[in-house]
Parts: C-alpha cells; sequence; structure tokens
C-alpha cells in the first residue's frame, strides 16, 4: 500500500513544514498553559489560601471554647468560615495543586501534617449563601477549603478568588492557529515560484519528441534551478546537433546505396537463366525495399514536413479505398469528420502500414475512425489469429518478428509497426496492439488538441 503522500513538490514542503510547526506550536501551546496554571496558582489563588491558612492557624491555637467566636470574628469581607462534621468537598473536585499549596501554607505555620481538602475554583453564585453577590457586580470565583481539627470536626471555609479569563486558553489557540496559517502560507508564496519553473523544464522534456526544435526554457528562480534549466536548454541543443548530423548522415548513406542497388538491378536484367535473374533481382528488390524502410524510421522522428490541419477521417478513407481498388479485402467504416494538425504524408504512411499487415496476415482489413474527448482513434482490426500476448509489445521493435507468422517469406522487413509507432510519436500519440479474439486490433491514438 503506498504511503498517503502529496504528489507534488509544494505539496510535500507544505506537509512536512505544516507537520513540523504543528509540533512545535502544540509543544508552545502545553507549556504556555502548564506556566498560565502555574502563574494562576500563585497570583490568583494564592492570596485566598494564605488568607484561609491563616485563619486555620489561629484556630487551631485559639482554645475550643472560643472555636465559634473566632469563627464569626474572621468571617468576613467575603470570607465564610464554619465548623462542620464533614469537610463537604467530594474526591472528584478536589484539586490537588491547590491542596498542596495550602499544605505548604499550614506548614509555614507550625502546622504540618494536616489533612486538607480544596475545590477548584467556580463562579460565585447569586442569591442565597456565603458566596451571594450584588447583582451589580462581575461574576467572580470563590475557593473551597477543609482542614481536619485535632477532635475529629472539619474547618471550612470559602474565599473569593482573582477572577480568571475564561477566554484565554481560546484567544491562545486561536493565535496559534493564526500563526500557522500564515506560516503555511508564506510557505506557499515562497514554494510557488520555484516549482513553476520545473513545471517549464517538465512540460519542455514531454513535448520534445524529435520532430521539431525543442521549446527553450526560460532559465529563472534560484541560482541552482537556473543553472539546471540552462544545462537543460544547452542538452537539448546538443541532441538537436546530433539528430541533424544523423539525418545528414543516413541521407548520405542512403544516396550511396540506392545508385548501386540500381546498377546491380540493371546488370541484372541481361543475367542467364531466367530463373537466376528473376531470384537475384527480387533480392535487390528486397534490400532496396528494407533500405527505404530503415532510413524511414531513422528520420520519421525529424521529418520536416509540415504540419497542417488535415481531415483524418477522409485520409483513412482515401488508403482504405485505394487498397480496394487493387482487390484487397478492406472495409471502411463510415465516420464523422475529424480534423487534425499532422504531417498527412507520414500518417498516411502510418496508416497504410497497418492495412497492409491485417490484409497480408489477417486476409482482411476493417478501418474506422472515432473521436473521444481530447483524442482521435484510427484502428485497422483484421481476422487473423492475432499475436501472442507476450509478444504485443516486441512486435513493434525494430527487426522483430514472430516465428511462423510475421517472416521474410512473407516480404516483411520487421519494420512496419516499428515506423507506424515512431510516426504516431511523432504527433504525440500513441500505437497499440490488442488480441479481440477475433483478431488483431491496432489502435493509433492522436492528441484532438494539436496545433
Amino acid at each position: 500500500m503506498k504511503p498517503l503522500l502529496p504528489r507534488s513538490l509544494v505539496g510535500r514542503m507544505l506537509l512536512l513544514l505544516g507537520i513540523a510547526l504543528a509540533v512545535a506550536q502544540l509543544a508552545n501551546l502545553a507549556l504556555i498553559l502548564n506556566e498560565r496554571q502555574k502563574l494562576s496558582l500563585a497570583q490568583d489563588d494564592g492570596p485566598a489560601i494564605t488568607r484561609f491558612a491563616g485563619g486555620a492557624a489561629d484556630i487551631l491555637e485559639a482554645d475550643p471554647s472560643f472555636r465559634q467566636a473566632l469563627v464569626a470574628d474572621i468571617s468576613h469581607r467575603g470570607a465564610r468560615f464554619a465548623v462542620k462534621p464533614d469537610s463537604g468537598i467530594v474526591d472528584r473536585d478536589r484539586n490537588a495543586p491547590i491542596e498542596a499549596k495550602l499544605a505548604e501554607n499550614l506548614r509555614s505555620l507550625g502546622h504540618g501534617a494536616m489533612t486538607v481538602r480544596a475545590m477548584a475554583p467556580h463562579p460565585a453564585r447569586r442569591g442565597r449563601g456565603l458566596s451571594a453577590q450584588p447583582a451589580a457586580q462581575p461574576v467572580r470565583y470563590v475557593l473551597t477549603f477543609a482542614v481536619r481539627l485535632p477532635d475529629g470536626q472539619w474547618l471550612t471555609g470559602t474565599m473569593p478568588a482573582q477572577r480568571r479569563d475564561p477566554w484565554f486558553a481560546a484567544r491562545l489557540a486561536a493565535g496559534t492557529l493564526l500563526l500557522y496559517v500564515l506560516v503555511l502560507s508564506a510557505t506557499v508564496l515562497i514554494a510557488r515560484p520555484l516549482v513553476r519553473p520545473l513545471r517549464d523544464l517538465t512540460r519542455a522534456a514531454q513535448q520534445f519528441r524529435g520532430r521539431t526544435d525543442p521549446i527553450a526554457v526560460e532559465p529563472r528562480g534560484p541560482d541552482d534551478l537556473r543553472e539546471a534549466i540552462e544545462a537543460f536548454n544547452a542538452m537539448n541543443r546538443r541532441l538537436v546537433s546530433l539528430l541533424d548530423e544523423k539525418d545528414g548522415m543516413l541521407g548520405a548513406i542512403g544516396h550511396d546505396l540506392r545508385t548501386p542497388l540500381a546498377s546491380l538491378r540493371i546488370r541484372l536484367e541481361g543475367m542467364e537463366p531466367p530463373e537466376e535473374r528473376e531470384a537475384a533481382v527480387r533480392k535487390v528488390e528486397e534490400l532496396a525495399a528494407m533500405l527505404e524502410d530503415i532510413l524511414a524510421l531513422a528520420t520519421v522522428g525529424r521529418q520536416r514536413e509540415t504540419t497542417r490541419p488535415t481531415d483524418v477521417t477522409a485520409l483513412a478513407e482515401t488508403v482504405a479505398e485505394e487498397y480496394q481498388d487493387l482487390g484487397a479485402d478492406v472495409t471502411w467504416s463510415p465516420a464523422a469528420r475529424h480534423v487534425l494538425h499532422v504531417q498527412p504524408n507520414r500518417l498516411k504512411r502510418a496508416i497504410q502500414n497497418l492495412i497492409d499487415n491485417a490484409v497480408k496476415y489477417g486476409g482482411a482489413a476493417r478501418a474506422s475512425v472515432s473521436g473521444a474527448p481530447g483524442t482521435v482513434r484510427i484502428e485497422v482490426s483484421d481476422s487473423g489469429p492475432g499475436i501472442p500476448p507476450e509478444h504485443l509489445d516486441r512486435v513493434m521493435r525494430p527487426f522483430y518478428r514472430v516465428e511462423n507468422s510475421r517472416n521474410r517469406t512473407t516480404g516483411g522487413t520487421g519494420l512496419g509497426l516499428a515506423i507506424t509507432k515512431a510516426i504516431a510519436e511523432s504527433h504525440g500519440g500513441t500505437l497499440t496492439l490488442e488480441n479481440t479474439g477475433r483478431g488483431l486490433k491496432a489502435t493509433i491514438t492522436l492528441p484532438a488538441d494539436q496545433g
């Protein structure tokens, strides 16, 4: 199973930076909240804890007969003390940090090893009770404490505390999220200009197929990226130069070989006996045909024929009619017109190769043209035995033949499909072969948006 990673460079940069930034921001948020809690305990809750601890120390040191009077005396300015048989604080409401701070304050006053209870701050309720506040005052928070007296009773107290900011965590989270979005947005703005030259480089490499001059990519971006683009442009220029040299060399070789072959054939016309003369002439014709195919395959990628708007349907129909006029069993299926910018002579030769193979090896050919979104398909089917699946890709290689089906005794050179494939690719298309169960179907697929 492939990992679910973005396919683009920008996407992977955003994912990596996003994960790293998220981990850093979450860790920072956790540290801030933890420090905020400690600061709140010291600044907001600290005075209330100290006040209760002082009142509890006075009561613990006073005579039990004066306990109630002392409780009433220290219950002022919002503080309410009481002596009860239980603490009134259940375990689920206890606050361990506040209890630890209260125990520490009692120890500092000389009252260690005391059992204490403390409840987390909660909003003071208006109305009845010790913590009632006038409606005009803002809502405050109260802390509830309890300490166990030597006689088993509990001294309880509710103390007003500084109001905590209920939106602190929300504002902190919003600020963290805003920073996260800003950093990622800045990353996108920085990364996109870096990716555009890479896309131009990829597009130029994909569009260069050897038949025209390559697209020169404008060097831009950082220095290392500019150097890579300049190196790519220089490589393309060297490649075009090599192809031109190859075309010139092949043209010279073809010219030099055609002349002696023609001379040899003229000399063979007077050769005796006739059967040997005919066999020798056939060999010379076979060599000439093979030479033409080799030159066609070698130069198809750099063919200088001008592309022009051509009705591909009419072109295929013309080829089919030419074979019909020669008496071949070729069936044409009428189709809608499809006009593309192509090299008509080259494309015509590719269609001829497919129909010729279908007639020669399948006995009959069925040709058709169809359109699909963004493509035009030229199909040629036969009724022959087809090609073994393991050979479907190989037969499009130069000089490759399937034993007992396509060999020299049938007149083939093993270059027809290779030439057709090269012509299709020079137009930005493809050649595919498929066994249909009733024969072989060859399909040239061309892009419909050529220009």
